[in-house]
């Protein structure tokens, strides 16, 4: 009998261990457009990339996984995913990290007065996504608006090294 409880017990201490949700759980960082532009003027010695998607954006999902493994590739490179959904619901990029199993870092820039920073991101930029800002070691900027495959992201990147 105290075979079987002990057995129990290991079982079920493992299955929770397991299963803990809280070791997979995304939780992403809700940030305001001032702490994005803070983020962008920080110092790095790395070609930093912030691509601005969000989970509605088909083209966005699309290019996704190219930029996850072109950045897994690249020791040189950080890359920053900035979320345009609702803040107010953050758990949807939180499923759809999950879902999907995002590596890099996440945020979900929660500025709802849209035309009062996107010209400050790049004056060129009419508000569409996918965009992304470049942002190389001595703080220079090059801005891309729309989808970005594997190759044409690495080429950019070639391009700006």
């Amino acid at each position: 009998m105290h075979y079987l409880f002990s057995t129990l017990l290991c079982f079920f201490l493992f299955v929770d261990f397991i299963a803990d949700p809280s070791e997979n759980k995304a939780d992403v960082k809700i940030i305001s457009f001032s702490d994005f532009d803070g983020m962008t003027k920080k110092a790095s010695d790395k070609l930093v990339i912030y691509n601005f998607w969000a989970t509605w954006c088909a083209p966005c999902v699309k290019e996704m996984p190219a930029f996850e493994k072109v950045n897994a590739e690249d020791p040189n490179l950080e890359l920053v995913f900035i979320s345009l959904d609702d803040g107010r619901k953050p758990e949807r990029v939180n499923t759809f990290i999950e879902r999907r199993a995002i590596k890099s870092p996440v945020f979900l820039l929660n500025d709802v007065d849209f035309n009062s920073w996107i010209g400050k991101v790049n004056a060129d930029w009419s508000g569409a996504i996918p965009a992304t800002l470049f942002v190389k070691p001595d703080g220079s900027r090059f801005f891309h608006e729309g989808e970005l495959n594997e190759d044409e992201l690495k080429n950019l990147i070639t391009k700006l090294k």
